[in-house]
């Protein structure tokens, strides 16, 4: 059986995760396009070796920041994942709530075109000639829907799918299948959880807050220390880009704790407007069910659903 627990950064898929992952003798697998990369722990909320507990935990910190990493290579590394637990005997637990990385764990990618590296070449010299928003601007006019999808400008995204339009003259996010064609395998079950907005807000706004006190900073000074910038995919992201333009003197401390809360903030609104479109997904709404009524609610939706087939 495989179970796919989805939703918003910061609602609390970690905390849940694990316990269903006891009840559902599981393992569970990061549907994170993040939480992959090594040494980038307190910024992506990546669970601790505590929050682990006894449950195998598979897509965390296992590429180097310096490795591009996407869509693709996590679909593949998440099958050979599947593969291994299901031939133990084993359920399986996806959790996490990066848009494509959701969707292809319900429904295989469609063929993408290998990367053109004479295209990636030339769209990575316009960037250091130009810097990065003239593409953001020319891929927005190329593919609409992709940028909305997108967490911000971010270069790998964009790179990425110039270069797939470049090659094939069709939008990136084309080649991704339309929402209403997508099937739920036989196999999985599809669960969302989600707050309030003001109190999602309110959250997000404390995780940021919690995780300067847990260290941010520290983390990004020793990631910087070990050779790393900004150029690195693995640090092109909300939280690290903020915390190094700070340390390099570039915004104020304010500046950046509020940047960060505020890109987190629209991030998690575009993440349950794509959520939003699937009417198989499973709904709970954790301001008015507890932790234990929804594992309870999980628990009798897979029954029902192991019973019927």
């Amino acid at each position: 059986m495989r179970i796919l627990l989805t939703g918003p950064t910061a609602v609390g898929k970690t905390a849940l995760s694990v316990d269903l992952a006891r009840d559902f003798c599981a393992e569970i697998i990061s549907v994170d396009s993040r939480q992959c990369y090594k040494y980038l722990n307190i910024g992506t909320a990546t669970p601790t070796e505590n929050e682990q507990g006894d449950v195998p935990h598979y897509n965390l910190s296992i590429i180097d920041p310096g490795v591009k990493d996407n869509v693709a290579n996590y679909e593949e590394r998440a099958r050979s994942w599947q593969q291994d637990i299901e031939h133990r005997k084993k359920n399986i637990l996806y959790t996490g709530g990066s848009t494509l990385h959701v969707q292809c764990t319900i429904q295989p990618l469609d063929d993408v075109p290998e990367a053109d590296e004479s295209n990636i070449v030339r769209l990575e010299t316009q960037i250091e000639e130009e810097g990065i928003e003239p593409l953001f601007k020319k891929l927005r006019e190329v593919d609409p829907d992709y940028t909305e999808k997108m967490d911000g400008m971010n270069t790998q995204r964009i790179v990425r799918a110039l270069d797939v339009w470049m090659q094939t003259g069709r939008p990136f996010s084309s080649f991704h299948s339309n929402d209403n064609s997508i099937t739920v395998p036989d196999d999985m079950i599809v669960f969302g959880l989600h707050r309030n907005r003001q109190v999602l807000y309110d959250r997000i706004n404390s995780r940021v807050e919690q995780m300067f006190a847990q260290g941010l900073l520290e983390e990004v000074e020793s990631i910087l220390n070990r050779g790393y910038t900004l150029k690195d995919p693995g640090l092109n992201t909300v939280g690290y880009k903020q915390a190094i333009h700070y340390l390099e003197g570039n915004i104020s401390y304010k500046q950046m704790v509020n940047n960060i809360k505020t890109k987190t903030r629209r991030y998690a609104k575009r993440q349950l407007s794509w959520f939003r479109r699937w009417n198989f997904i499973h709904w709970i709404d954790l301001d008015d069910t507890s932790p234990e009524e929804a594992r309870n609610f999980i628990g009798k939706q897979v029954a029902a659903k192991l019973n019927k087939d």
